[in-house]
């Protein structure tokens, strides 16, 4: 039969993980954390090319790095822990809409980032960090894309189309027809999709000019069309 002394009555498991807890690898890796994070922050205030800037969502990133590294610290020693971590988060619901593709990437960039600084891989996550915004600062800066545009026009007769192809052809590198609806009465609402030459908005202006055509309307368009 086994013997409860003192000391066992005493035995506190929290003394335990107390002193099993190294304060110095908990301050590099937060710290780590927190430049990788303002690194992120800098690159993504430098890539941004919307219409609104984020500034909330900016410094979400720098925080969300830190706190994945301080949750990957707390679970990396206990399995019960963890395994209590992963059902608490399962049931969390983000709401919020991502927009912008690039902007879910910048935050997969701060969750990997912030588990490698937890984990304890500094010269993994430095390294990483480093490629990574290098790669974002040359094709999102450096390289342009031309989106195309939407062109709505409304019109009277039919016979009008063939003259608004034939400048859509001379003002474009490139157009396609995506839609076409016939109004109340005779109106026709055709949509193309058209890429300009230099950006020229001469396009719109020469088929407002044509008789028969009472609208016409260009949008930018990011490739998503819904009929």
């Amino acid at each position: 039969m086994d013997t409860i002394n003192f000391n066992d009555i005493f035995k506190s498991s929290f003394i335990e993980k107390t002193t099993s807890f190294s304060l110095t690898d908990s301050i590099i890796g937060l710290v780590v954390a927190f430049f990788v994070g303002l690194f992120i922050y800098a690159v993504y205030k430098k890539t941004f090319n919307g219409i609104i800037y984020s500034h909330s969502f900016n410094i979400s990133l720098l925080i969300m790095t830190m706190a994945t590294a301080l949750v990957i610290m707390g679970i990396s020693s206990n399995v019960l822990l963890s395994l209590g971590m992963v059902g608490a988060l399962s049931i969390v619901r983000f709401r919020t809409p991502i927009k912008d593709p690039m902007d879910l990437v910048y935050i997969f960039w701060a969750i990997v980032s912030g588990i490698l600084c937890g984990a304890g891989f500094i010269p993994l996550v430095l390294v990483g960090a480093i490629l990574i915004g290098l790669v974002l600062l040359v094709f999102v800066n450096k390289i342009t894309i031309e989106n195309p545009y939407l062109l709505v026009v409304k019109f009277e007769q039919a016979a009008t189309n063939e003259e608004i192809e034939k400048l859509i052809a001379q003002f474009s590198k490139k157009y396609a027809l995506k839609s076409k609806s016939m109004m109340q009465g005779s109106d026709i609402e055709a949509t193309y999709e058209v890429r300009v030459k230099n950006n020229d908005a001469n396009l719109m202006e020469a088929i407002a000019q044509l008789n028969g055509v009472k609208s016409a309307i260009m949008l930018s368009y990011d490739g998503n069309f819904t009929a």
